[in-house]
């Protein structure tokens, strides 16, 4: 996850400049038909070349393990997956959390982003650091996002999104007292730290905890919340001062440190047990 990421960071870093440049040179229209053509002749054929469901669709199993025919052994791998259908994931606590903890940094880095500028300005810090601190935020998140994916190896999910929302609240309350180049660096600094772990550790608690078969529509309902929560970023709109709002944002990433220790992976047997039980 930690290497295909690295695309993400390149296209991010890439087409806002190649898409300016052609706007400039040509039109928004003409850009509009290039990028068009381009998902079509380039994207599409590459998808569906080299895109698979899964690794056993190649003879494959997951985290670069070989099918062996000549070992009994080697299938078991796969069947010890844990696969949780979306109504049996709704049962546990771990999904509701994990779906609170997506929430909230699409919440708080939509707003950001989109109101650096005046955030800073109304702290006294120029426009042009706040376009220097989002190039510092993603320079930065780079290697976070490489690294972060082999910590997740050694270290529980759950407590890997408990530090994301750490990060978080100390970078908002950072915020009410950037009224310096220097502070403004350091805010950038670690907002590409929080970003780059938060964005494998997102993308990769929803597997680990329910497993791969079921993953689209569980998948789905986690994309709607962060949708929904990136909709809250008119929260800046709302008052006077952005003071108000960042005080009020602090409440979120609070919730999540407290959501994501809750978020512990969930055992289907033990479910399975409590609902004989109940029944």
């Amino acid at each position: 996850m930690s290497f295909m990421a690295i695309g993400v960071f390149l296209s991010s870093a890439l087409f806002p400049i190649m898409n300016a440049w052609m706007i400039e040179t040509w039109s928004w229209q003409f850009t509009w038909q290039v990028l068009g053509m381009a998902l079509l002749i380039v994207f599409v054929p590459l998808a569906f070349l080299f895109v698979r469901n899964k690794p056993e669709d190649i003879g494959l199993l997951p985290d670069g393990l070989k099918v062996d025919k000549h070992d009994t052994e080697s299938p078991n791998i796969v069947l010890t997956e844990e696969n949780w259908t979306l109504k049996e994931a709704m049962k546990t606590t771990a999904f509701w959390a994990i779906l609170l903890c997506a929430g909230i940094p699409a919440m708080v880095n939509t707003g950001l982003t989109f109101h650096l500028l005046s955030i800073f300005s109304e702290n006294g810090v120029s426009a042009q650091y706040a376009a220097i601190i989002l190039s510092l935020m993603a320079i930065i998140g780079f290697p976070i996002t490489l690294i972060s994916g082999f910590i997740l190896e050694k270290v529980k999910t759950n407590i890997i999104l408990a530090v994301v929302f750490m990060g978080e609240l100390t970078l908002l309350i950072l915020l009410l007292f950037t009224k310096n180049v220097a502070i403004a660096i350091v805010f950038g600094v670690i907002w590409g730290i929080v970003g780059g772990l938060e964005r494998i550790t997102l993308s990769i608690i929803w597997p680990n905890y329910f497993g791969r078969k079921y993953i689209g529509s569980i998948n789905g309902v986690a994309m709607t919340v962060t949708v929904i929560g990136s909709a809250f970023g008119f929260a800046f709109d709302l008052f006077n001062s952005y003071i108000q709002v960042l005080y009020f944002m602090i409440i979120f990433p609070l919730l999540g440190i407290i959501a994501a220790f809750i978020a512990k992976k969930p055992n289907k047997q033990f479910l399975h047990s409590r609902s004989i039980e109940t029944s």
